[in-house]
């Protein structure tokens, strides 16, 4: 039976959930506030806010400074919000869907141009002093944020990732917090979380955003793990800064995104047995020192845009950029697979070969067993978003192998070792300053 500590949004006496459920859920906070000011033994045991499967607009920012509270849904109710807004309309009455479903909430703020993107963020959780807020969880429902805006650009409004809003926005250092099985559309940025300490971002599927998983400021000992993630051209699918001890593994990362793991001036950590799709070069990138990561056993596939909608849309970085590009010392990349399946005649600048691995400064770097497979095809295109994909991902026809550096080490980086990660003539690196063992030709 649910105690006085488990809430459910539809029968709070306070406000009414379907106009603005941020009114709701912050009445309940102030409840859960008063009820546990003072207990007998000190505790505050928190509580759990329920959201049931239906739509609840947000038109009040919901803020979080309490810690051990949970709130959940009964469903992470994704659907392609993309895909509808690339249909002709003449033919949405023809869907069996046309918005997102399960727990979801509609974010109906309009923060404005110009200010800061925590005044955009449907949840936001903040609270100064000692201990840190603690042991927040959101679980199971969706976070909405209904329509991109133009951006002044030719793209069709819907199409620009660009609207203002956050779904979850962490101000604060925090501890032992989980978001777990949520769903996140439609959202400039998706979850933004500021020093985070023994995170999990579990389960989770957070598509169509502008950026989705950012970890800011510092952190530690947090785990990004077995998610659907998909973010625009202009952002991050992962990102974090200043992390130590951070292990990003099995996740499903989508293309379309200026980056799949983007790195800065983190160390210690692992990115592990990932499935990283995109369509751009930059895939993965250590910065900013990152140093004595390991990159191992995941699975690199750089192919090109195959939807109407995004065709001649990129990151606006070139192919010898590298689609793992590493500034710092004393990383492993060991035992990945590259599948580089381009167009020759697209490839930037124009006669270049295109890199695989790139080491541009730092030093003691460990390359090695890694296997690229580099095919040149015709690049096809389709109005349909899931046949053109799908028809990219299942072919492996192609005319010709595609000429590549496996791996690049720059003058500016020394003292590394690359070993049977590319033929003699596809790695490029002073023999005189790093340790360099070709992978055998066949014949040889």
């Amino acid at each position: 039976m649910p105690g006085p500590n488990h809430y459910d949004v539809t029968t709070w006496p306070v406000g009414d959930p379907a106009w603005d459920i941020g009114q709701v859920i912050n009445s309940i906070i102030a409840d859960v506030k008063q009820r546990q000011a003072v207990t007998a033994d000190g505790g505050r045991p928190g509580a759990v806010i329920y959201i049931p499967p239906g739509d609840y607009r947000l038109r009040t920012q919901v803020v979080i400074d309490i810690s051990f509270l949970r709130i959940e849904g009964a469903g992470h109710g994704f659907t392609s919000s993309s895909i509808r807004f690339n249909v002709p309309e003449d033919e949405w009455p023809d869907l069996h869907e046309l918005w997102p479903g399960g727990s979801r909430v509609l974010v109906d703020l309009a923060p404005g141009a110009g200010v800061d993107e925590s005044r955009g963020a449907a949840f936001y959780v903040e609270r100064d002093g000692s201990p840190r807020i603690s042991s927040l969880e959101f679980a199971n429902f969706l976070i909405d944020g209904l329509h991109f805006e133009p951006d002044g650009s030719d793209l069709q409004p819907e199409n620009t990732y660009v609207n203002g809003k956050t779904g979850i926005h962490v101000a604060s250092a925090n501890d032992s917090f989980r978001v777990n099985g949520m769903g996140f559309v439609y959202l400039e940025h998706a979850l933004v979380m500021h020093n985070a300490d023994a995170l999990s971002i579990h389960d989770n599927f957070i598509a169509e955003c502008g950026s989705c998983v950012e970890l800011r400021g510092w952190g530690q000992a947090s785990k990004i793990t077995d998610n659907l993630i998909g973010a625009g051209f202009k952002g991050h699918s992962i990102y974090a800064e200043n992390h130590g001890g951070l292990l990003i593994t099995a996740n499903n990362v989508f293309p379309r995104g200026a980056s799949s793991v983007h790195l800065s001036g983190v160390t210690r950590s692992s990115i592990s047995n990932n499935r990283l799709h995109s369509f751009y070069p930059g895939m993965v990138v250590l910065e900013s020192t990152s140093s004595e990561n390991l990159v191992s056993a995941n699975h690199f596939l750089r192919d090109h845009e195959p939807w109407t909608p995004f065709l001649g849309i990129d990151n606006g970085r070139e192919d010898t950029y590298g689609l793992l590009r590493v500034s710092g010392s004393n990383n492993s990349v060991i035992g990945n697979h590259f599948s580089e399946i381009v167009d020759a005649q697209g490839i930037r600048p124009v006669g270049s070969t295109p890199v695989i691995i790139r080491v541009a400064v730092g030093s003691g770097n460990y390359v090695a067993s890694n296997h690229v497979v580099a095919l040149d095809v015709h690049a096809a295109t389709s109005d349909s978003c899931f046949a053109a994909q799908v028809d990219a991902l299942l072919a492996t026809d192609a005319s010709d192998g595609l000429v590549v550096t496996t791996v690049m080490v720059d003058p500016e980086s020394a003292r590394n070792t690359v070993l049977d990660s590319g033929t003699e003539a596809q790695v490029v690196a002073d023999r005189r300053v790093n340790a360099v063992r070709a992978t055998p030709t066949i014949g040889s």
